[in-house]
């Protein structure tokens, strides 16, 4: 059956196929989930290195970033192969300092696999292509963080369509800007 918000649905939660990549990247959150992802494909040899990025916050008692190593750790991640970001309070500041840390060690991005949750995944994207050489390939492995929201129910709960409809209107936020500006130029 469809809906007249599938548009949103399909805008909001897609992933791409997976391929080897230089390193995988993690936005910031307090979300195990991110790691477990992150620590299956390390495992799978998908990419040799997992940087999770995000600083302090009251959700976990360290920083986003070690919260994220250390479930990584425990997972059987070498913690040599899990990079580390700890300073970003957003998503522009999570592809910022961690394109630094990736060139602070000499690690071209050319191929990238970005995990992050599923609702986050356009901004998330978005955000990350702005910053990043424009010739980085990204893919996206998105998952279902502890809230539970996925494409096919968070337009049945009041909690999860919040959730979606702030990402989609972060979208409009974050690029507005950014848009004018090209437009201005171009």
């Amino acid at each position: 059956m469809s809906f007249p918000f599938d548009c949103i649905s399909d805008f909001m939660f897609f992933e791409t196929e997976l391929g080897y990549a230089d390193v995988i990247l993690i936005p910031g959150a307090s979300h195990p989930q991110l790691m477990e992802r992150a620590a299956m494909l390390y495992h799978q040899g998908i990419a040799p290195l997992i940087l999770p990025s995000g600083g302090a916050t009251p959700h976990v008692e360290t920083t986003e970033s070690e919260f994220l190593r250390n479930v990584g750790v425990t997972l059987g991640v070498p913690s040599e192969a899990i990079l580390q970001e700890d300073k970003a309070t957003n998503t522009f500041e999570n592809a910022r300092f961690s394109l630094k840390i990736l060139e602070e060690k000499s690690i071209i991005p050319n191929k990238v696999v970005l995990v992050c949750k599923n609702y986050h995944a356009r901004r998330a994207l978005l955000t990350y292509q702005f910053i990043f050489p424009r010739e980085t390939i990204f893919y996206v492995s998105p998952v279902i963080d502890k809230t539970g929201t996925s494409k096919d129910n968070w337009y049945l709960d009041e909690d999860k369509i919040r959730y979606v409809m702030n990402e989609l209107e972060k979208v409009g936020k974050y690029f507005r800007p950014a848009i004018y500006q090209i437009g201005s130029n171009g």
